[in-house]
């Protein structure tokens, strides 16, 4: 197995905020919102102890044996529980893992761990943060793998009556049509059993989203010792009550910071990742009732007994504290506040986030510093394309690096039948359209010396000539293809593996489906890769 190294650059679509963010050391600007710079390694040694690590560890406890912990994992509680410090990351409760980017951003998490126990003798713990509390089921109830010519998108159809929390929401018999399909893609590797265990009922009981998720992230890094949390319950709520409350008293204040702080952003050339706007909070509440997990919005800011609305329900300030105090689970951070939460519960050193969610900690970072006093450093995941060995050759053999194929299998098409085309066909083009440019440009000169719209016609004719010369190409290298048919299969296998459906490998297609090609010690291969610590992408040839 080997690595390359490119520049994030060769993503689509990839935010300035984090290109910034990864340059840090040259962005005065960007590294004031950040806990630390991201590769510097000055988080190290930066974790904070909780008061409540035996709570903690004994609720950890429970929920890694419903997970199906193994010893190392049960290892890594109980170091929590004598002042170990988190390095944490987390991931929605997507169908069977979700794409690989859920492996990336444990195998970091990992990684990271390693590296702060090795250079303070302090022992850090590897946390990934299920993110159970979300209603958006249409978003997990999916998962991508590929066949030989296409990516086969699985869904679940699952249906909920009300927008509640997807953790807890259990899969009816239909789960069992999409584990054969799964099986059969997958080629009955291990892995599939493995998702049977997990998500298929065992007795009369049928596993929550949240429960299957957790056995199977557990069940991935068996050896590495991850530990899996799912937060959503009360005994976790109430740990993390001191945040909740903070964000009911004083609402407004951080609203307007949080205002403040997007137009920071704005104004720095950015864009703020959330929508933050006057009246609006960092609470949903669950329908005590139905489940539904509503907005809380503010329709009287003033002091500490303001009303708040949740759909057709109206509470007072005291009414919500009620609510935390008796049913804290009731009361739900959103997305900015829900970092704030974690690590109020955690000893968390750092935070391994994705390009999405490092750009809204820097409006976070306002919360931390309001609520907790300090901001948590957060950190880069591992960003990979991975390279099977056939896929790898092709590409080889047809000079082909990844950014050649970060396009559609046209385009790639396009350029390999170009290459192909003999050299004295190439040179004969090459000097056509050298002496065509040379000449339009000295003729629209003189046009528009003579006169205005003459120079504005020459523009006209000069572009259509170049579109022109553009077809030539195009129709020599589809001859080309044309001869040498492989060239397209090449082209559509290249993209399809590398950049499946005009979006990059790890943001689509499922992890499990890699480790059914490769087998569980793909794990320890990522971890290895992740310490390595590229400032952007990574190929790995597998």
């Amino acid at each position: 197995m080997n690595v390359e190294c490119f520049p994030v650059t060769v993503l689509p679509h990839v935010s300035q905020i984090y290109r910034d963010y990864l340059a840090m050391d040259e962005h005065e600007t960007v590294r004031q919102w950040y806990g630390a710079e991201a590769f510097a390694g000055k988080w190290i040694g930066k974790g904070v102890p909780v008061g409540h690590a035996d709570a903690l560890a004994d609720l950890l406890g429970r929920q890694a044996i419903e997970f199906g912990a193994g010893d190392a994992a049960k290892a890594n509680i109980e170091k929590l529980r004598a002042g170990a410090r988190a390095v944490v990351t987390g991931q929605q409760v997507v169908l069977f893992g979700g794409p690989l980017l859920t492996i990336l951003k444990a195998a970091t998490a990992v990684a990271r761990a390693k590296d702060a126990t090795k250079a303070t003798g302090v022992e850090h713990v590897p946390v990934f943060w299920m993110a159970t509390e979300d209603h958006d089921l249409e978003e997990v109830d999916q998962v991508s793998l590929l066949t030989k010519t296409s990516v086969e998108t699985l869904r679940a159809g699952l249906k909920v009556a009300h927008a509640v929390p997807v953790g807890g929401v259990v899969p009816g018999p239909e789960m069992a049509a999409v584990l054969d399909r799964v099986s059969e893609l997958l080629e009955f590797a291990p892995v599939s059993d493995w998702l049977r265990e997990c998500y298929e009922p065992a007795g009369e009981a049928r596993p929550t989203l949240a429960l299957a998720f957790g056995r199977l992230i557990t069940k991935i890094f068996a050896e590495q010792g991850l530990v899996v949390m799912d937060a959503a319950s009360r005994e976790f709520h109430a740990l993390g009550a001191k945040t909740l409350r903070c964000a009911i008293e004083y609402a407004v204040e951080l609203q307007d910071a949080l205002i403040q702080r997007s137009e920071e952003l704005v104004a720095a050339g950015y864009h703020a990742q959330v929508l933050v706007a006057k009246g609006g909070s960092m609470l949903f509440l669950l329908d005590e009732v139905t489940g539904e997990r509503v907005a809380l919005r503010r329709v009287a800011s003033e002091g500490k007994d303001g009303q708040w609305k949740a759909g057709a329900r109206v509470y007072s300030t005291a009414e919500l504290l009620k609510i935390l105090e008796t049913q804290p689970e009731r009361l739900s951070p959103n997305a900015l506040l829900r970092p704030v939460f974690q690590d109020t519960l955690l000893p968390t050193a750092a935070y391994v986030g994705g390009p999405a969610e490092i750009a809204y900690f820097a409006q976070s970072a306002v919360l931390y510093e309001a609520i907790l006093g300090r901001i948590t450093p957060v950190l880069p995941r591992l960003s990979a394309t991975l390279l099977e060995p056939a896929i790898a050759t092709v590409m080889d053999k047809d000079e082909v690096q990844l950014p050649d194929a970060m396009t559609t299998s046209e385009a790639l098409a396009q350029r390999l039948g170009a290459r192909a085309m003999p050299i004295e066909g190439k040179r004969k083009l090459a000097a056509v359209g050298n002496a065509v440019e040379v000449e339009l440009a000295a003729l629209t000169e003189y046009l528009a010396g003579m006169d205005e719209s003459l120079g504005r016609a020459a523009k006209v004719s000069g572009s259509k000539m170049r579109y022109q010369m553009n077809r030539l190409r195009r129709m020599a290298a589809t001859f080309e293809l044309q001869k040498e048919a492989s060239l397209l299969k090449h082209a559509q296998a290249i993209t399809l593996n590398v950049f499946p459906g005009g979006h990059p490998q790890e943001r689509v297609v499922a992890g499990v489906w890699f480790m059914a090609r490769y087998g569980d010690g793909l794990v320890e291969k990522l971890v290895g890769v992740a310490g390595n610590q590229c400032p952007g992408h990574v190929v790995v040839r597998l």
